[in-house]
């Protein structure tokens, strides 16, 4: 049956699941009581909607509170137990692949290195592959129980009705690789499991907005600084936010050679294999035969080294460079969308960010326009190196609340398919 406004009943079913799901995943426990007004649904409603999310497995009891005449209410939340989801970071160094519950704690973990092989397709399709089997082994949870699998990687994400999910990633000689394919046919995983891809920087953003430091806004920019460099904006126009190479904008024209193969980009000055180049071509000593993230460590100690001894001055010289260079690549951004908030994160912008914020909050608002420059506020994001692991597990997470919970326990059930 399809209603005045186009809606059929399951399409209404489904709204008001997603509702009150929803609520009670960022705002719960609540009491049926509360979800009346909270969701705008009838007290008949409520009992129904609940009714149907206990017995898929999705809600549960968490305890009562006394009301101010009968009985005490029964307080709800989301189960933890109602399903599972796996977050992957294809990073610089690793992949990394973790499995949560429905509430997003951590059930198990496991890192697979890329020193030696880079950014090979094939090697990184199989280390998503082995991670995946090995959180599931380790936590004794069927395949068929995932929600889906989250993927952050470097690169630009296009959708295809053929492929799903290709990755153009110039910066690491990723020319329209079908990953979602490629796991599609490598993982041992029902087709009922979907896969969810997005550039690294998104799935960073979607980590610090929905439990980091972007909470409540409605306009912010959070940046990830790595070997590459890249940024998720958020309005009230992009939603769940999108990604933006802000890595590749120019800083320098006529500058120093990016990955990507252009000249001046940001990426040239502030990315981590960036810095340590640098460094080396100031004069300084950078350690060899290390990793990116121990050299930007050597990095920041030679600049600002404890117990009062002498500063490096090629160390020194490179870290207040590098913050004027992404302070008025900040501006940019400033002048461009007028945020109220921009976050910055990612491994190497965390280690950074203590030493270089103060400097990079002076540049930007000096080379950015005025009244935007006095509405913004810059700071650290706020979950640390996993975020884009935890970004990533959101995806699948954020379509099955959307969805109004349907998935792994009562799949459609209620909408007569099955």
């Amino acid at each position: 049956m399809v209603g005045r406004n186009g809606q059929t009943v399951r399409d209404l079913r489904r709204n008001n699941r997603t509702a009150v799901l929803q609520r009670l995943y960022f705002d719960g426990p609540m009491s049926r009581f509360e979800l009346a007004p909270a969701t705008g649904l009838s007290g008949a409603s409520i009992s129904n909607v609940v009714g149907e999310l206990v017995e898929d497995g999705l809600v549960e009891e968490a305890g009562t509170v006394e009301s101010s005449g009968g009985r005490p209410r029964v307080l709800l939340r989301v189960a933890p137990a109602g399903g599972h989801v796996i977050g992957v970071d294809v990073g610089e160094t690793r992949v990394r692949v973790e499995l949560f519950d429905l509430t997003l704690t951590e059930l198990a973990r496991t890192e697979r290195p890329l020193v030696h092989h880079g950014y090979d397709v094939e090697v990184i399709v199989g280390h998503i592959r082995d991670g995946i089997a090995e959180v599931l082994s380790d936590t004794d949870i069927a395949p068929e129980q995932l929600l889906g699998v989250g993927i952050g990687v470097p690169g630009i994400v296009a959708r295809t009705p053929g492929q799903g999910a290709v990755v153009h990633g110039q910066t690491i000689g990723w020319d329209a690789v079908p990953l979602e394919s490629l796991l599609r046919a490598t993982c041992e995983l029902p087709d009922s499991v979907p896969y969810f891809i997005d550039n690294g920087a998104r799935t960073l953003g979607q980590a610090e907005l929905w439990f980091g430091a972007g909470q409540g806004s409605h306009n912010a920019i959070v940046v990830l600084f790595g070997s590459g460099i890249g940024a998720c904006l958020v309005t009230e126009e992009a939603g769940q936010g999108r990604s933006v190479e802000w890595g590749h904008l120019t800083v320098q024209v006529g500058g120093r050679r990016c990955r990507c193969g252009a000249l001046g980009c940001l990426e040239a000055y502030a990315g981590a294999e960036a810095l340590r180049d640098r460094w080396r071509e100031a004069g300084g000593h950078p350690p060899a035969d290390v990793d990116e993230e121990t050299a930007l460590t050597a990095l920041v100690t030679a600049a600002h080294p404890p117990d009062g001894a002498d500063a490096d001055p090629a160390a020194l010289a490179v870290l207040e460079e590098t913050a004027e260079f992404v302070g008025a690549a900040l501006s940019d951004l400033i002048n461009l969308f007028q945020p109220e908030r921009i976050l910055i994160g990612g491994w190497a912008g965390l280690q950074l960010g203590p030493r270089l914020l103060p400097h990079v909050r002076r540049y930007a608002t000096s080379y950015a326009l005025r009244h935007p420059a006095e509405r913004v506020s810059i700071g650290l994001g706020g979950l640390g190196p996993d975020a884009v692991t935890v970004g990533a597990a959101i995806l699948p997470l954020a379509d099955f609340l959307a969805q109004g919970g349907r998935g792994v326990r009562g799949r459609d059930r209620h909408d007569g398919r099955g």
